[in-house]
């Protein structure tokens, strides 16, 4: 092999290494090149960026993640302070208002419905004002973070919804032994009431304090400013930005459903999503180890802290290994044993410890969210409209997995965990066919990279559009695509 030759290939190699298994500090110890490297002086001002973004933008993302999930969960907590026998409910009614979905405004004035009627009209306005969240955020971070960020970034904005199941039952508790009756109100009531106006108090600074976007921060310098859009550039290895005027929603649609990565995180995330459906019962479920209601939303809390603190190990692991493929899949079996053993088994110790092996769903559910924003591929209008289409279709497994729930299959909910079984398996392969679709991309980036393939056709195009929104020539925007890889 010529020397040229083989010093490309090094070359190349060094870079992808780079990219993706490297902490950023790493990349300042090489000189940068062209358009495809930050400049010393640039990845002085990233750093101070970075912790510019992690010290306001992320603790308000947590927060808000957690009231909203406070406010989703409340449902389940109220179900053991008596709202079933006020409400009168019978049959599957419960499983109903929980399925309509899952703010703090609607939350609050809960507390005064007084019928099934009343429940299933807040839980659909709750859900209303809800559904764009959690693709809203998903898109929002991912205009701020590399994809090497995003992971443990999506562990910690994920670590708000832990949080609130650990939290949310203790406080659940706390107001059922000290707030049933007062002012001639039930414990459920209260616990609306309370919850719902925390959540409206967060909303109002979340308003005031958290900024758009890079461009329309007014606290960010220009340098500052600037070096946020590029680094997001050359982390994608294609500009950040839509057409000149702006790509139309419908446009950003179809490139989204051309995409075969969309329908494979869709049914992964449907899957994971319809699995870790048992955290809407599992006030409910610990209940079957006890006959105490305030000693079963305590039962709740131990699982959760857990995982709070696995799933940040868990996420940084992924990252330090550039994979989500193994940190998605190893999970599954884990939560697999757990079902079986609370489907099987009828000891206080076995059960309860099912809950520690069942609560590893929200360690796989954590790794797609970080997949979902490195595998959609940009211009934003594609990834938001992805973003949108896998977030809708993975949360309507919550429309009906309450229904296995059967109240008559107490204590083992066989008919519901077994569902759940099968939703494992199913996201397990839907990991493979993203492993083994991302794996081919990769070879066709390869492809890219080698400076004797000629390009032709949509490739030839692609980076055409590319080079006219960087300000650079098509040879340049060939360099600034080299070393990018999808993670799997």
């Amino acid at each position: 092999m010529p020397n040229h030759v083989r010093d490309s290939e090094i070359m190349r190699e060094e870079k992808f290494t780079n990219l993706e298994y490297m902490e950023d500090t790493s990349r300042s110890q090489s000189p940068p090149t062209s358009h495809d490297e930050l400049t010393p002086e640039e990845l002085v001002v990233e750093k101070k960026l970075r912790r510019k973004i992690d010290s306001l933008i992320m603790p308000l993302v947590v927060l808000v993640y957690l009231m909203n999930y406070i406010d989703r969960n409340n449902y389940a907590a109220a179900k053991l302070q008596g709202l079933i026998a006020d409400l009168h409910l019978v049959g599957d009614q419960y499983q109903t208002g929980l399925s309509i979905l899952f703010w703090g405004l609607v939350s609050a004035v809960t507390s005064q419905v007084s019928s099934y009627g009343g429940i299933v009209a807040c839980r659909f306005i709750l859900g209303l004002v809800e559904a764009p969240f959690f693709a809203g955020v998903l898109f929002y971070l991912s205009k701020w973070y590399t994809k090497k960020e995003l992971s443990l970034r999506m562990a910690l904005f994920y670590s708000g919804s832990l949080v609130s199941g650990a939290f949310g039952s203790l406080i659940a508790a706390g107001i059922l032994s000290g707030l049933r009756n007062a002012r001639g109100m039930h414990a459920w009531q209260w616990l609306y009431i309370i919850e719902g106006s925390i959540t409206v108090f967060v909303g109002f600074l979340v308003v005031f304090f958290l900024p758009d976007f890079p461009d329309t921060w007014k606290k960010l310098s220009p340098e500052m400013r600037h070096v946020a859009n590029r680094r997001l550039a050359i982390d994608a290895a294609e500009a950040d930005v839509d057409l000149p005027g702006g790509m139309s929603q419908w446009t950003g649609l179809k490139l989204a459903f051309s995409d075969p990565k969309t329908y494979l995180l869709a049914i992964a995330y449907h899957c994971i999503t319809g699995a870790s459906g048992f955290q809407n019962f599992f006030p409910t479920l610990t209940a079957t180890l006890t006959k105490n209601h305030i000693l079963a939303l305590l039962l709740v809390a131990p699982p959760y802290i857990f995982m709070v603190f696995y799933s940040f190990l868990h996420a940084r692991m992924s990252d330090k290994f550039g994979n989500r493929f193994w940190f998605f899949v190893y999970p599954i079996p884990i939560v697999i044993v757990g079902f079986i053993i609370f489907m099987t088994c009828d000891s206080f110790a076995a059960r309860y410890f099912s809950f520690f092996l069942m609560i590893f769903v929200f360690a796989g559910n954590g790794i797609i969210y970080s997949w979902i924003a490195n595998a959609i591929p940009r211009p934003p209008a594609k990834r938001a409209a992805a973003l949108a289409a896998i977030n809708s279709f993975g949360n309507a497994a919550s429309i009906w997995t309450p229904f296995t729930y059967f109240p008559s299959s107490a204590p083992h909910y066989r008919p519901a965990l077994g569902a759940a079984i099968g939703l494992e398996v199913v996201a397990l392969l839907s990991a493979i066919g993203m492993f083994l679709y991302t794996r081919k991309q990769n070879r066709d980036l390869d492809k890219l990279e080698n400076a004797d393939t000629e390009l032709r056709g949509k490739e030839l195009a692609k980076l055409e559009k590319t080079a006219e929104l960087e300000g650079v020539s098509v040879s340049e925007a060939r360099k600034l695509a080299k070393g990018y890889r999808f993670m799997y």
